[in-house]
């Protein structure tokens, strides 16, 4: 099991085949996936796929997304991190892009700030990346809220599968000089 990250009060790991259980609970929730554009996950088989799928991402490109882990309860709470984008999303390709996903009973507890955080960190520090880049529906307010807080500067809205989407950067010196 790799550890990318630690913060304060959790450790990022990859996402592993145990993870299936606490991976269910994120993607089955209608709340969860209420501006994410696609369908909550109705089996556990499904979570399997999703599970290799991000960890292909780990082969093929060095990155993908990371299970958040709680240091006290050793629960997991969700997932962050980067992953590389190879297609061509509001005319970018090949960048990190930064998310995050929290089960909804660990909402509104700093989560989602506190690992974008040491997920930026290791973006600029550990990938040597130029910039990274990020987006969130108009609507989200909470998703805005974090991406700003934690340093990307909005740079347009543009339209994805007919939402609206708020698109987001942060370059490396930038980062570095906050």
């Amino acid at each position: 099991m790799k550890i990318f990250a630690e913060t304060e009060r959790f450790i990022l790991r990859e996402i592993l085949p145990t993870d299936i259980d606490g991976m269910f609970e994120l993607d089955a929730d209608p709340d969860v996936h209420r501006y994410l554009g696609n369908q909550t996950l109705s089996t556990k088989e499904q979570v399997v796929d999703v599970i290799k799928f991000i960890r292909q991402q780990y082969v093929d490109n060095g990155i993908g997304r990371w299970a958040i882990i709680d240091k006290n309860s050793n629960e997991f709470v969700g997932w962050t991190g980067l992953k590389l984008v190879t297609d061509e999303i509001n005319k970018h390709s090949n960048y990190y892009d930064l998310g995050y996903r929290l089960v909804k009973r660990k909402w509104g507890q700093g989560i989602a700030t506190e690992t974008a955080i040491a997920s930026l960190e290791y973006a600029f520090e550990t990938l040597k990346a130029k910039e990274v880049c990020a987006m969130a529906d108009c609507e989200n307010d909470a998703s805005n809220r974090i991406l700003k807080k934690v340093g990307l500067q909005f740079v347009e809205v543009f339209e994805l599968d007919g939402d609206k989407l708020n698109w987001y950067k942060i370059d490396r010196s930038t980062f570095l000089n906050q």
